[in-house]
């Protein structure tokens, strides 16, 4: 079975980091493009940031661009993120998905 286990999420306060890692298990993590989206409650589920197979190429939403990173480590089938200078906004579950399969999501909470 394809898995897709988010973790790493917590209370944070504002201009804090956390960093969520993404552990994928039941497919060839090293082939598929991968991305992190995030749904905040009451919200519409967002696309935060995108990565491709091989890492070299990234793209992030405009609303984090500067202050979160992506990045994969193929040999341990775990993808990402790295959140900077984290804002109230940042608020919400966060998920990767390989584009067919989305994960459990880790929840991101961002409040003094």
């Amino acid at each position: 079975d394809v898995q897709l286990q988010a973790s790493g999420g917590g209370l944070v306060q504002p201009g804090g980091s956390l960093r969520l890692s993404c552990a994928a298990s039941g497919f060839v993590f090293s082939i598929y493009a991968m991305s992190w989206v995030r749904q905040a409650p009451g919200k519409e589920r967002e696309w935060v940031s995108g990565i491709n197979s091989g890492g070299g190429s990234t793209s992030y939403a405009d609303s984090v661009k500067g202050r979160f990173t992506i990045s994969r480590d193929n040999a341990k089938n775990t993808l990402y993120l790295q959140m900077n200078s984290l804002k109230p906004e940042d608020t919400a579950v966060y998920y990767c998905t390989n584009s067919r399969v989305m994960g459990q999501g880790t929840l991101v909470t961002v409040s003094s």
